[in-house]
């Protein structure tokens, strides 16, 4: 899939409002890491590098400016005062948004493949599984849930800095308008139970994309 066909792809998922960017892991330029996001891969493998430094290339395409997003501790971006925003990596292409602090927003590109049935169980929720059981390419639907989850739980992070599994969200699709829906099972402060992220996704070009904003 081509860079152009990936912004095809976000555009369909997310708003004018928010900011996109886009790099070829193949193509990324250690180089342009600044020292302090580099000092956070150093020790790592060459490929490891790349995709991290593709990463912080696409959010600085995204941000507009030519700034760091380093690496905390929990190895969560720390966005530039200010911003907030999202990255993600697969299939040799990094992706990442960014808005202002007071959005919520995440993203979560996943190659085009079904889940393995053996982590459905990790994976999905009883009624998530129910719901699947009647959708043709069963494996498909499971791996844009699977991605809506990895979507709603970068959103939630840099509220609450809980880590947890992924039966803390149901997840609901609308595949004849592209939109999901996730659902707190129990309170993650500041969220509660039932509070619910709603987001976008698409698939094309061998890629499913999720996004909220």
């Amino acid at each position: 899939m081509s860079g152009a066909a990936l912004s095809a792809l976000m555009a369909q998922v997310f708003p004018p409002a928010v900011a996109r960017g886009i790099c070829a892991v193949a193509r990324a330029d250690v180089a342009r890491l600044f020292h302090v996001e580099h000092s956070a891969v150093k020790s790592a493998v060459p490929a490891r590098q790349r995709e991290f430094a593709a990463g912080r290339i696409a959010a600085r395409a995204a941000m507009g400016r030519d700034l760091p997003v380093v690496m905390a501790e929990d190895r969560a971006p720390v966005w530039p005062e200010g911003m907030a925003g999202s990255i993600t990596h697969a299939g040799g292409w990094a992706l990442a948004v960014a808005g202002t602090a007071e959005r919520l927003i995440g993203i979560d590109l996943e190659v085009d493949a079904a889940l393995p049935a053996e982590v459905w169980e990790t994976v999905l929720t009883n009624s998530e599984r129910a719901a699947l059981r009647d959708m043709p390419d069963v494996g498909r639907w499971a791996r844009v849930i699977f991605s809506a989850k990895e979507c709603a739980y970068k959103v939630q992070y840099p509220r609450s800095n809980q880590v947890f599994g992924f039966e803390v969200f149901e997840v609901t699709l609308e595949p004849d308008s592209g939109v999901f829906t996730a659902v707190f099972q129990r309170d993650i402060a500041p969220f509660a139970a039932g509070d619910c992220l709603r987001g976008r996704y698409s698939i094309g070009g061998g890629f499913i994309l999720t996004g909220i904003a």
